[in-house]
């Protein structure tokens, strides 16, 4: 099933999303810019505060008010088109929705099918919070640019009136399921073109466990249904391809004790925690076939998050401690040789007081390309931190729905 005009074909769908990689991580406060002009004529100074950063690093900036510089509207409005596409193709994808009401020409080019393939083609604008709830059965997504600092929000009313939920997202394309009735549906859709799909029905049509993932290079991704957590642990895996619009059946995955329903995607691998055995089952995509591998959890493990980074990296993040005064949450590294998990970072007690502050209050945890993102249920607080660059960071503004948010990255398919 097909909605929203513009996608009926599968490039049309993938246009205008990549959530991930690309683009500058900016996640570090902003200092002073820019020095004092003390001479008479010195230019007005605005003092402003920096979004997104840290309330505790936060560093007042200034910016200087440039002259208004009169644009000829009769050579401005004769602007070759080609370079009026290499302009705007080079907009972050989130105001698209504000450039279409400008003028009936760039509401034209900014809907032709050329153009946004074209801007699917420019670099990625940068990784996204991606934050999904339902005020009053409404739904209501928004998008928090990173690279922007900044809040967008994206109108969800396209959606189809199901009780569904958000699974997950990968290159800007996300995807829900849910029931419609007694049905269980998937739905994958693109927020920025506000297009959407229904797959086509599992041959087992219960609830799964879903994770979904795109294949940039052939415009195409896969969505893979596992065993679920409390149902029935003897379905086949079940694998659908959008080349060919079907679902197709693989290894069932061995009887296993799954202690989360957490999966993550690293280097065309699903991965799952076990308690028993203990350690990991990891699936395979491009063979069909399960395997289980000896990773041992840390010591004193409260709860855990597997979290997919780049180049093939696979991190564990982690509450330990038994006692609420000593606990701490700390992010692992799988080492795929020994099987062995290596810490490499601990959130500083300042932000875990902040971020949680009873023992025993729940967090969610996700992730894209080496970003980690921290979220309480009760104190409704984001907390970002850059792996790369080893960097903490609270995201300014957010009540966020934990449950219902992802990291993403924003691009036109």
């Amino acid at each position: 099933m097909v909605r929203s005009g513009s996608f009926s074909e599968e490039e049309n769908f993938h246009r205008q999303a990549s959530f991930g990689g690309g683009g500058s991580r900016n996640t570090s406060p902003l200092g002073r810019m820019g020095s004092r002009n003390t001479s008479p004529s010195r230019q007005k100074v605005i003092k402003t505060k920096p979004r997104g950063l840290d309330e505790e690093t936060v560093a007042t900036f200034t910016k200087y008010v440039q002259p208004d510089i009169h644009m000829e509207d009769n050579i401005w409005a004769m602007l070759p088109e080609d370079l009026l596409n290499e302009i705007l193709a080079r907009v972050p994808p989130f105001m698209i929705f504000r450039l279409r009401s400008v003028c009936k020409r760039w509401n034209s080019i900014l809907q032709d099918n050329s153009f946004l393939k074209f801007h699917s083609q420019v670099p990625s604008h940068g990784p996204c919070l991606l934050t999904y709830w339902k005020n009053s059965q409404t739904p209501q997504c928004s998008v928090f640019s990173l690279p922007l600092k900044q809040w967008f929000r994206i109108p969800c009313t396209f959606l189809p009136q199901w009780a569904f939920w958000l699974v997950g997202s990968s290159r800007g394309l996300v995807c829900f399921s849910g029931l419609d009735g007694l049905t269980f549906k998937t739905l994958v859709c693109n927020p920025l073109t506000q297009s959407w799909r229904t797959l086509p029905s599992l041959h087992y049509n219960q609830q799964r466990q879903l994770i979904m993932v795109v294949d940039r290079k052939d415009r195409s991704f896969k969505v893979i249904a596992t065993s679920d957590i409390y149902g029935d642990k003897s379905l086949p895996t079940e694998v659908y391809d959008s080349k060919v619009d079907k679902w197709s059946l693989h290894q069932t995955m061995p009887a296993v004790n799954l202690c989360s329903s957490k999966m993550a995607f690293c280097d065309s691998r699903l991965y799952l925690e076990t308690l028993s055995p203990l350690g990991l089952m990891m699936y395979r995509l491009d063979t069909g076939q399960w395997e289980h591998i000896p990773a041992k959890f840390p010591r004193s493990l409260l709860d855990g998050y597997l979290i997919a980074g780049t180049q093939k990296r696979l991190f564990l993040v982690g509450r330990i401690g038994l006692y609420s005064t000593l606990q701490s949450m700390k992010i692992w590294e799988l080492d795929h040789t020994k099987f062995v998990w290596i810490e490499v970072s601990r959130m500083p007690p300042r932000y875990f007081r902040a971020l949680l502050r009873l023992s025993a209050e729940r967090f969610e945890c996700f992730g894209q390309d080496n970003l980690i993102c921290f979220t309480s249920w009760n104190q409704g607080k984001g907390l970002l931190y850059d792996v790369d660059k080893k960097v903490w960071s609270w995201i300014a503004g957010c009540a966020l729905q934990s449950y219902n948010s992802q990291v993403i990255e924003a691009n036109l398919w």
